[in-house]
């Protein structure tokens, strides 16, 4: 791995204070289990585990000449696997620690991994960026299921992530819809596509004329579109090789604006499988 630049003792404070907040951080056991399993001495175990851990990852960055062993912990800390079956938890702990990381130029992904990202320089240029976008989309009447991914810790390097929340949001009103389970461009095809059956297990409109049937079929296309279009590689790509600017966030948000409006009118057919 590449030696990433020690974390600024400011940022590394605050994202112990995260990790180990009094009441819903990593306890005093969880805390000792991850610094023995990287490998990180314990220089103060009898402190308050805000401060130990601070101690324990400012000393070995500085012993490293680097935050390499930082970035691991906070990726064990923040592993997907730990927190199965709270998600809500997971959530929560991942915007508090973006909100800091942001200012080293940092971004943990739903995955638990670290990515590097624009960096942000003050609290009021994420707000201010935030502002716009949600000013802009106010204008031009979106969703307000979209209107909720404009805030401040969403588009603090950049417009990658409330882009990239907006087209996920999509994908859970459809499997909240249809009760199927999959993503992406497969979901859309279970629930949208006419299957064996010969009809949609969801539709846009009654299916009862050749340009509905049309209707139908283009706005599934132009779905399928975003996913493959905007969500797959944000998903995958580094947020620093994926730069979206705000203009281009502004016609996406719009177009997950309409996808919503059309699909909270979508309808149940009589397929069942």
């Amino acid at each position: 791995m590449a030696a990433i630049p020690e974390i600024d003792c400011g940022v590394l404070e605050r994202v112990c204070d995260v990790l180990a907040d009094t009441s819903t951080g990593l306890t005093g056991s969880e805390i000792d289990k991850l610094l023995r399993r990287l490998g990180i001495a314990d220089p103060a175990p009898t402190m308050t585990k805000r401060v130990r851990l601070c101690d324990a990852l400012g000393q070995r960055q500085k012993s490293d000449h680097c935050g390499n062993l930082v970035a691991a912990f906070i990726q064990e800390a923040m592993n997907p696997v730990r927190h199965t079956g709270n998600r809500e938890y997971f959530e929560q702990k991942r915007r508090e620690l973006n909100e800091v990381l942001a200012f080293a130029g940092y971004d943990l992904g739903e995955d638990g991994k670290l990515r590097v990202c624009q960096s942000a320089k003050t609290l009021t240029e994420a707000e201010a960026r935030a502002d716009r976008l949600r000013a802009e989309l106010q204008k031009r009447g979106v969703h307000a299921d979209v209107l909720r991914f404009c805030r401040a810790e969403f588009v603090q390097g950049n417009c990658f992530h409330a882009v990239l929340e907006a087209t996920k949001s999509v994908a859970d009103k459809i499997r909240n819809k249809s009760g199927l389970t999959t993503d992406g461009t497969e979901l859309v095809d279970q629930v949208f596509g006419s299957g064996k059956a010969g009809m949609p297990f969801l539709a846009f409109n009654s299916l009862g004329s050749e340009t509905e049937r049309g209707e139908h079929s283009g706005l599934m296309n132009l779905m399928k579109g975003v996913f493959g279009t905007f969500r797959n590689p944000t998903a995958h790509a580094p947020k620093i090789s994926w730069n979206i600017s705000e203009q281009d966030a502004l016609d996406l948000l719009t177009i997950t604006s309409f996808l919503h409006r059309r699909l909270d009118n979508a309808v149940r057919t009589q397929r069942t499988t």
